[in-house]
């Protein structure tokens, strides 16, 4: 890896376009280095786990609207959309496939100066895949491009300290990946992701206080911005120049000022596109902090039942990292995450009301654990109400460690009974995690698909998209257009929601 310093300039410094960050990116997706076996298994298996998400959220309302206004915009040959037959402009594939995969807050993520959730490249990408004709080789080429770039933007840029919502790592990454899958010149690549940034950058109120439905558009739209980005570029638009460093630029403005360096780590020429290894998927549907204190918490609600009774309990006390405190935590000091009324989106950014229920059930479940009868539950509002956090210096400097192995997301939880007695223990990451217990391979990617998809998706429909998986970097054009999940007739809302198109 090669680390670029990337910082404001003046215009009059006229920077040059190669020591431009944009162009540093182009470079990379224009490189043709071979996609490594490893990273298209874990491509294969990401495109699995994406379509296992977003089939279990067909009919939640947030899908049913993208769905809907994707089908207001039908085009040939088009591309496919998540659960129908119709075939639709690629934008507004990407548009509502985005919104599916991101509804449940359920798939693949990576964490580190800012946070992301990479497997947002697949909608878009693909999408223009299946419109344009691709084969498999150029998809799982596109693909790795698009998580390299977003890994390596989000080690070294954080967004949320500003309070920019971290798509705006998406809007370049998933442009870079279409024009590496394009083989476009790194003019043109260099022009989209300017316009790509500059489309997709808004604040993180979307992910605070009383959340709402657009977080699972956010990352949706960024996917159908990099897409036009692309097209406009590709016909000759340019974009503000230099994006990133320039005086009224990203980073002077919207980041770290005049004071603000940057180190971006990108892979070498010829050096493979291997970030995705670094990433890690969901077992459970909820917030990826939340992933290792629910494992912990069904864990002890299971050797320790007394636990489940709030009689029994006189505070619970998570120490853990800034992130988790301040963002899902107490420490962000937003009323709803005690709110038994509060939505599903701002729920699964409760930590102390997953813990709550992980600890009272023995699991969770990404439906009946936000379902209005659980968060009202007497006994649940009373225990979730003597859950707190702290942050904790040492679990803040393991979430950020760059060493992926030594990188934590969990933290101590500490327990005091009414009796005196103190419970205490800790877990590092999820069970799912590389790192864990029980760490995800093929068997559990697929295993996730069949059990969200169950009632939704017939067998034989599963068999067969599962048949395309196992065989991406071979597939032929007309089999990437089948790389599809359809429900049975009378599965998937048909939607009656009204708006302009």
């Amino acid at each position: 890896m090669i680390t670029h310093e990337v910082r404001a300039r003046k215009s009059a410094e006229n920077l040059p376009r190669e020591e431009q960050l944009a162009w540093k990116i182009a470079q990379v997706a224009v490189d043709p280095v071979e996609v490594e076996g490893d990273v298209v298994e874990m491509i294969a298996n990401r495109i699995i786990d994406n379509a296992a998400v977003a089939v279990a959220s067909l009919n939640r309302a947030p899908v049913v609207s993208a769905r809907e206004q994707a089908q207001r915009h039908p085009y040939a040959p088009g591309a496919a959309i998540f659960g129908i037959d119709d075939r639709v402009s690629p934008e507004w594939a990407a548009w509502a496939n985005g919104v599916a995969v991101r509804e449940l807050d359920f798939h693949d993520t990576f964490l580190a100066a800012d946070y992301s959730h990479p497997g947002d490249n697949i909608p878009p990408i693909l999408a223009v895949a299946q419109h344009l004709g691709c084969d498999g080789a150029a998809l799982v080429r596109g693909l790795a491009t698009g998580y390299e770039i977003q890994v390596d933007l989000v080690r070294a840029i954080s967004l949320h300290k500003h309070k920019i919502d971290h798509v705006a790592h998406l809007g370049p990454s998933a442009a870079a990946g279409i024009g590496s899958m394009l083989g476009l010149e790194a003019e043109t690549i260099f022009q989209a992701i300017g316009q790509a940034l500059h489309t997709t950058t808004a604040t993180r109120q979307s992910r605070k206080g009383e959340i709402s439905t657009w977080k699972a558009h956010a990352p949706a739209f960024a996917g159908k911005m990099a897409v036009e980005s692309v097209d406009r570029a590709m016909r000759g638009q340019t974009s503000p120049v230099p994006i990133y460093e320039g005086e009224d630029g990203f980073i002077a403005w919207l980041l770290d000022g005049w004071e603000g360096v940057y180190h971006v780590p990108l892979p070498a020429p010829g050096e493979p596109k291997r970030a995705i290894l670094d990433t890690y998927t969901k077992e459970h549907s909820a917030e990826y902090q939340a992933q290792a204190w629910i494992d912990l918490a069904r864990r002890l609600g299971t050797e320790r039942p007394e636990l489940r009774d709030p009689a029994n309990i006189a505070s619970i006390v998570l120490h853990t990292s800034h992130h988790t405190h301040y963002v899902i935590g107490s420490g962000a000091n937003d009323p709803q995450k005690y709110d038994p009324t509060a939505s599903r989106e701002t729920l699964d950014h409760s930590i102390p009301y997953i813990v709550a229920v992980a600890l009272q059930d023995g699991g969770w479940h990404h439906v009946d654990s936000y379902a209005p009868e659980r968060t009202s539950r007497p006994d649940t509002v009373e225990l979730w109400n003597k859950i707190s956090t702290l942050e904790d210096a040492v679990w803040t400097e393991r979430y950020h460690d760059p060493d992926p192995d030594k990188k934590a997301f969990g933290g101590r939880i500490v327990i005091t009974l009414t009796s005196g007695e103190t419970i205490e223990d800790e877990i590092s990451v999820a069970d799912a995690h590389p790192a864990g217990a029980r760490p995800f391979g093929r068997a559990e990617y697929v295993q996730k698909l069949r059990t969200l998809a169950q009632g939704i998706i017939d067998d034989a429909e599963l068999d067969r998209f599962l048949g395309l998986v196992e065989r991406l970097p071979e597939l032929t054009p007309a089999e990437v257009r089948e790389l599809n999940l359809r429900a049975p007739a009378g599965t998937v809302d048909a939607g009656t929601t009204q708006g302009i198109f």
